[in-house]
């Protein structure tokens, strides 16, 4: 009895040790104060790697630079169809498990607004509108947004997914008429010296 109790003291004296020693050891790298909260670098771009659904082409990237309230989104994808129109969404989860990537959930809608097209107010904070394929079916897609955040406060895209969808949208309620999800990314942090 006496052994078990001393070796439970033993254990607690040890955490302590290792908690207290870890609150001023694991913060000399950073900036702040020792017992003060890990603070890593500011966030200040986001990437998605799209990688192509089951039996798609669909790839490339999506990037997300934020300054001064306004979120730059900058993509380059392929395997598009010659031509057409693709839809491109911010979608709720980036649970990319799904091989149909159903598990990213609906488009990102924190703010519970109907569907729209960039450049209309009453949208979803996830509605990029749509790329548009050359004849090589790869596109370069440019947008500026005020309605969505890096890491906050004003919805905040990190760790959602994008989405791109195999029809163009439309407009049309509740999600653009934008037919199967071909390709996807989740929304992470971006190498700040690449």
């Amino acid at each position: 009895m006496n052994k078990s109790l001393s070796f439970a003291g033993g254990l607690a004296a040890a955490y302590v040790l290792l908690t207290s020693g870890c609150a001023h050891k694991c913060c000399d790298d950073h900036d702040h104060k020792p017992g003060a909260a890990a603070a890593g670098p500011q966030v200040k771009q986001l990437i998605a790697v799209v990688q192509p659904t089951a039996g798609n082409k669909c790839a490339g990237m999506v990037r997300f630079t934020e300054v001064d309230g306004t979120m730059y989104v900058y993509a380059e994808i392929s395997g598009l169809t010659a031509g057409q129109q693709h839809a491109m969404h911010i979608h709720e989860f980036g649970d990319g498990t799904s091989v149909d990537g159903t598990k990213a959930g609906g488009h990102y809608n924190p703010e519970e607004k109907t569907h729209g097209l960039p450049g209309t107010d009453a949208r979803h904070a996830g509605d990029l509108g749509n790329l548009q394929a050359n004849a090589e079916g790869k596109a370069v897609y440019r947008g500026e947004f005020k309605n969505i955040s890096l890491t906050g406060p004003k919805n905040p895209i990190i760790g959602r997914g994008v989405i791109v969808h195999a029809k163009p949208d439309d407009g049309g309620q509740p999600v653009g008429n934008a037919g199967p999800r071909i390709g996807f990314g989740t929304i992470g942090v971006a190498n700040p010296k690449q």
